[in-house]
């Protein structure tokens, strides 16, 4: 059995949304993964490094149609092959998440309702057709996660992709053309 684990975090809200970011020198001038730095250009050193760079970075948010909330979804990947978590609102696809192997990535603004979550593991994954090249498995929680936010508390679920002893969620196989690309 896999595992999900729902908490209600007790943050008071506050209309609107302050931000800052702030930028260390050092990163406005770092090269991108995979990339050489030569005489104040930038050259990709080699094929193999162009190829990894192609893989999705943890966490990094591949479709966000149905976002903006305060709900959060962790998942931890204690797989050895990368995933992808896809949230789907009624019938339509709101979310959708790289979770690298052995790895955890998170959510963080997941506006309220019901879900359905699917994920698909495998290797080789393609940006451009949304699945995995080689090894891909297709698989569908059969609980629906609920995300609800009050005056002074907002949900937050966390998942697996493996299964785990003592785990609370199923899962079920499901035919690829099903999956929400």
């Amino acid at each position: 059995m896999f595992i999900v684990k729902r908490l209600l975090e007790g943050t008071p809200l506050r209309a609107g949304v302050v931000a800052a970011v702030a930028l260390a020198g050092g990163l406005l001038t770092s090269s991108p993964a995979g990339a050489a730095v030569v005489a104040g250009e930038r050259t990709v050193a080699s094929v193999s490094q162009t190829a990894a760079a192609a893989r999705p970075s943890n966490g990094r948010i591949l479709y966000d149609r149905i976002s903006g909330g305060l709900g959060r979804l962790k998942i931890k990947n204690g797989t050895p092959r990368d995933g992808v978590v896809t949230l789907v609102k009624g019938k339509t696809k709101a979310i959708s998440i790289y979770v690298r192997a052995r790895s955890t990535a998170s959510i963080k603004d997941v506006r309220d309702g019901t879900y359905r979550i699917y994920f698909t593991t495998g290797t080789r994954f393609s940006t451009s057709k949304g699945r995995f090249g080689r090894g891909a498995t297709y698989q569908r929680f059969n609980d629906r996660l609920k995300y609800t936010t009050t005056a002074t508390q907002s949900t937050i679920w966390t998942l697996t992709l493996n299964p785990v002893r003592g785990g609370n969620a199923r899962t079920s196989s499901i035919n690829p053309k099903d999956f929400p690309a």
